[in-house]
């Protein structure tokens, strides 16, 4: 999909920067594991829509919101460019696409090497 925004940069309606990057994609486009992992959420969550969030060990996970549809339930190991999720507008923002964030001990981290494979 199209890169709508950069890690860090501000977002449109003011105050908060980016933690993560907003990919647009067509509504139901499959959303695919950046690695092996284990899913430890996947529900509606405010501010994110529909999220999926992997655990890869070693105190790095990755959340996938603003999805259609999730594909896999918690507890299910997933493996790398596996489908998790379909990409939509859940999570409030007006374009269909996935959000994509990476964190690291609990804090966001620049994703573009996890998104640029």
């Amino acid at each position: 999909g199209e890169l709508m925004n950069r890690y860090g940069s501000p977002r449109e309606e003011g105050g908060a920067t980016w933690r993560g990057l907003f990919i647009r994609a067509a509504v139901g486009e499959l959303v695919r594991a950046v690695a092996d992992g284990r899913v430890v959420y996947a529900d509606w969550l405010r501010g994110f829509g529909n999220l999926l969030i992997l655990d890869h060990g070693g105190g790095w996970m990755t959340l996938y919101g603003n999805n259609d549809a999730l594909l896999a339930a918690p507890g299910a190991e997933v493996g790398e460019g596996e489908p998790v999720a379909q990409a939509g507008a859940s999570g409030g923002s007006p374009d269909s696409g996935v959000y994509f964030e990476v964190r690291f001990d609990g804090t966001a981290v620049d994703p573009a090497s996890w998104a640029v494979r």
